[in-house]
């Protein structure tokens, strides 16, 4: 069983690099999560509904995968992370941009107000965009300077 499964992931691994060029992060988030769910399905069931719970589980990782997949990848989380740093220091209504040339996905944040929260922290509220194929999502926030000097959304 245990090779089964081993050999069920390479494949799986295999699929989703050669279908990086063709399809991108959306294919390969697909098949790397219907290969997963599948395998995790496996192990719930026992008998036939083993197949069952393979079958499902695939469908939901597949489903899972494909959304994870058309979001931010790593390089995009880098950027928006240094731009979030930045708006930390940043003056009152300042707009820090950021952008990955290799995905066309971009985002910014301004902070709009600051002041202190009940215990004395810091705080910041934030607006934010983030731009994923063309889409743009807009959100607010509001994150709050710890002891250590990090700094902590609180919603």
């Amino acid at each position: 069983m245990m090779k089964l499964k081993l050999a069920a992931v390479l494949v799986a691994f295999s699929l989703v690099t050669a279908c990086e060029g063709a399809g991108g992060k959306e294919t390969a988030g697909t098949l790397l999560g219907g290969a997963g769910g599948a395998l995790l399905g496996a192990q719930v069931g026992s008998g036939s509904g083993q197949i069952l719970a393979a079958v499902a589980g695939g469908l939901a990782g597949a489903f899972l995968g494909n959304q994870i997949g058309q979001s931010l990848d790593r390089a995009d989380q880098a950027y928006a992370e240094q731009a979030t740093q930045q708006a930390h220091n940043a003056p009152i209504g300042q707009t820090i941009t950021w952008n990955n040339p290799e995905s066309g996905n971009s985002g910014t944040y301004t902070p709009v107000r600051d002041g202190y929260d009940s215990g004395g922290a810091y705080c910041r509220e934030y607006q934010t965009t983030v731009t994923v194929g063309g889409k743009v999502e807009e959100a607010y926030g509001t994150a709050c300077q710890q002891p250590d000097g990090s700094w902590k959304v609180v919603n």
